[in-house]
């Protein structure tokens, strides 16, 4: 049996018995909260549709994750506490590498109120808006929906 994984597309190709088997790859999501609860939550969520999710509790382990695993998305709580989620979006956009992983936010303020909060008091390196900023509670049909998206997007336009 010779096997070949194909990066691009997330999948890995096997030749064997001269027929050729191909096998899905899931797709990396870095889920980066304090709560438990929620990191559960979002764990199940990404499991049930395919995703192998990554836990990460605090900032400094989530960027440490996000080095080692090459997540495919990195999904983050903004109001960990210290500014933990603002300062990882922070430090993830002024990495070459890290900064072209697309970020879902996920946080109880207010969309409008956080993108003032953040052209405000964000950094040169950090004026970019997340790909998707989704307000809590969750509703976990959504966060779906535009993790899928950013996948299919990522599988088009993959991080090397």
């Amino acid at each position: 049996m010779c096997f070949a994984m194909d990066k691009h597309l997330g999948r890995w190709n096997f030749l064997t018995g001269g027929r050729l088997v191909t096998a899905a790859v899931a797709k990396k999501v870095l889920v980066v909260d304090d709560d438990p609860d929620a990191r559960i939550f979002i764990s199940n969520l990404m499991t049930a549709h395919g995703f192998e999710p990554i836990l990460a509790e605090s900032r400094t382990e989530g960027l440490r994750k996000a080095i080692d695993e090459n997540p495919t998305i990195i999904i983050i709580e903004m109001m960990m506490s210290g500014e933990g989620g603002i300062q990882m979006y922070r430090d993830l956009k002024r990495d070459l590498k890290l900064s072209r992983i697309p970020v879902i936010m996920l946080a109880t303020i207010d969309r409008k109120l956080f993108f003032k909060w953040h052209k405000i008091h964000g950094s040169r390196a950090a004026r970019s808006k997340p790909d998707v900023y989704l307000e809590k509670p969750l509703e976990a049909e959504e966060l779906i929906r535009v993790t899928n998206e950013l996948a299919r997007t990522e599988a088009v336009n993959p991080v090397t």
